[in-house]
């Protein structure tokens, strides 16, 4: 058994990070790690935490000595941005998985940096570790005495926000940063450097545009995601004698039939105006479908929310009030969660909205009141409905002769409130459906009070 001091010798480590740096670019490891950047340069995206003088940009440099934590979706860099501070000249560098690491890993590397310290007086010992939220408290508690004293310098990776899986006192000994996913131009860059590469695939294949664009839109911003995809569909076409990737050959390897959705053409407009009339006519499978084709094709869930929270006023409004309370409500968890979870919230919407009864009684009193006023039918407010709080009003005959409503036993009196040219005009006409079957009793006799019929 290997001896604590054998276990980090600096000439086994160099040894180790070698052999792992060949296998990185051998021709037998997969493309996503062969394609892994190498300098800062080759890094895509992620620009808002490594600008120049950036604390990110400078612990990669060799210039900044603060732990840090990445918190960021899979396939957005975080491992890539640790290996590269692990190539900073003069740095040991250790990798823990907390998948299968434990206390006793944990206080082993750090045993070994202090006495590296101690004896070498060198600098901080870097230890990466991945996926940090499941290490538990205990473990994390171990970490704290070294993080803080700068003997063992903390690059962590999560996919979980830190605030909720990382204990508070690790949190505040370390920069959090977020990173974001790729944007389609990000992943565009990554295929074709992977394409042309010749530690990817060297221009041994060629990617068809709709393939290409489809692989873009599987990744969802995962850049390993879409190498992982375009090297399984190069190894097909090759394997087959041709050089050819199109969008037939990606859709047979990952199993799944690309969605014909154009986000800024004619399918975007006729996919959302059939989700629409769907909803509309109380189709609530079709609906879902709709839904379905537009998640899958990445359409973005905000836009989706959006026309929700439209259609709940403008074909349900007062049949169904709740249905607001639900589209809005839908709107905010997409904003919190995101996706793929967000797809709950925005389904259980459209089943409400396809169910619930309609009527566009809300879109048609607003329209007519606002023709009106478009066309002139404003008139004067009536002397007692103005305001009368302030000095002089009483003089002008401003708010004289108002009756209060609460004074009447119904809570409702005779009264005149429209501008004399629009009395008697009736904007808002209740269906006979849901909860305004109620209100189309209810209005009629609101309105024989209040006019004194």
């Amino acid at each position: 058994m290997v001896g604590d001091e054998a276990l980090f010798d600096e000439g086994l480590f160099a040894a180790r990070a070698e052999h792992l740096a060949e296998q990185r670019l051998s021709a037998s490891a997969p493309l996503a790690v062969r394609m892994r950047p190498t300098t800062l340069e080759e890094v895509v995206g992620q620009d808002h935490v490594l600008a120049p003088g950036s604390p990110l940009r400078r612990l990669v440099e060799g210039g900044a000595t603060a732990s840090v934590i990445l918190y960021g979706p899979p396939g957005t860099g975080k491992t890539t941005l640790a290996r590269l501070v692990s190539q900073v000249t003069g740095r040991r560098f250790e990798a823990l998985s907390a998948l299968s690491a434990g206390v006793k890993d944990v206080r082993a590397v750090i045993d070994a940096a202090r006495r590296r310290w101690g004896r070498e007086g060198g600098g901080a010992t870097v230890l990466f570790i991945d996926e940090v939220h499941r290490f538990s408290r205990t473990q994390q508690d171990a970490l704290l005495s070294a993080v803080e004293d700068r003997v063992i310098l903390l690059v962590a990776a999560t996919t979980e926000n830190p605030f909720f899986s990382v204990v508070c006192p690790l949190l505040s000994r370390s920069l959090v940063l977020q990173l974001h996913p790729l944007s389609d131009t990000d992943v565009q860059t990554v295929i074709q450097r992977a394409l042309t590469d010749p530690r990817g695939l060297g221009g041994s294949v060629t990617l068809m545009p709709a393939a290409q664009e489809y692989l873009v839109r599987l990744a969802a911003g995962d850049a390993r995601r879409a190498l992982t995809a375009l090297e399984t569909a190069a190894d097909a076409v090759m394997a087959a004698g041709t050089r050819e990737v199109d969008l037939a050959c990606v859709e047979s390897v990952v199993d799944r039939a690309a969605v014909r959705y154009d986000r800024a053409g004619d399918q975007h407009y006729d996919v959302i105006s059939a989700f629409i009339k769907a909803i509309r006519g109380s189709d609530v499978d079709a609906a879902l479908h709709y839904l379905a084709r537009m998640v899958e094709a990445g359409e973005d869930p905000r836009f989706i929310a959006r026309r929700l929270v439209v259609h709940a006023s403008e074909d349900i409004g007062m049949a169904d009030p709740s249905a607001l309370q639900t589209a809005v409500a839908a709107a905010h968890a997409v904003q919190l969660i995101g996706m793929p979870e967000g797809r709950l919230a925005l389904a259980q919407a459209v089943v409400h909205l396809a169910t619930a009864p309609k009527s566009n009684a809300v879109l048609t009193a607003i329209d007519a009141a606002l023709a009106d006023v478009r066309a002139g039918a404003t008139g004067a407010v009536p002397a007692h409905l103005r305001d009368g709080h302030y000095a002089g009003s009483a003089r002008l005959g401003h708010a004289q002769g108002y009756r209060y409503p609460h004074d009447a036993p119904e809570g409702v009196l005779a009264q005149q409130y429209p501008p004399d040219v629009l009395v008697g005009r009736d904007y808002y006409q209740p269906s006979g459906h849901g909860a305004e079957r109620a209100l189309a009793e209810r209005v009629p006799k609101l309105r024989r009070i209040i006019r004194g019929h």
